[in-house]
């Protein structure tokens, strides 16, 4: 049997937060009466985007942890990089949700910084990889 619990964890948290995310989504439009659209209203945007993007930015970096976990990659630096990535997203949630300036607010920046960081290294590690098969 092949277990990636590195992987299986960071899947089932990122299942869990859109799972949250999206109820949330649904809340909101529910309050608003609004099928399509979100009609301006800031509650409704946080909602839809901190669903929407964490949706865009999980499965490649689910895909890159199993890649690595498969190939027997350092246990520890894929925990370190889930951690990142994971604490990043919260941080992202917890930024869209946040009263808005006239910039981001600093966990949503936080949580971008964190989220591109942990792309770029998975994707580095992913490409050392190959170029050693290769």
């Amino acid at each position: 049997m092949i277990v990636l619990p590195v992987t299986a964890f960071v899947t089932a948290v990122c299942a869990l937060m859109l799972l949250i995310t999206a109820i949330d989504t649904v809340r909101q439009r529910m309050r608003l009466s609004a099928a399509f659209g979100d009609g301006g209203d800031a509650k409704l945007i946080s909602a839809s985007r901190s669903h929407a993007n964490l949706a865009e930015h999980a499965p490649i970096v689910i895909l890159m942890l199993g890649v690595l976990e498969l190939a027997h990659a350092s246990p520890l630096g894929l925990k370190a990089l889930a951690g990142l990535f994971l604490a990043a997203r919260v941080l992202h949630i917890i930024g869209l949700y946040a009263p808005i300036d006239s910039k981001p607010p600093l966990p949503r920046s936080l949580g971008v910084i964190g989220t591109w960081l942990t792309m770029l290294v998975l994707a580095g590690w992913c490409l050392a990889l190959a170029a050693q098969v290769g």
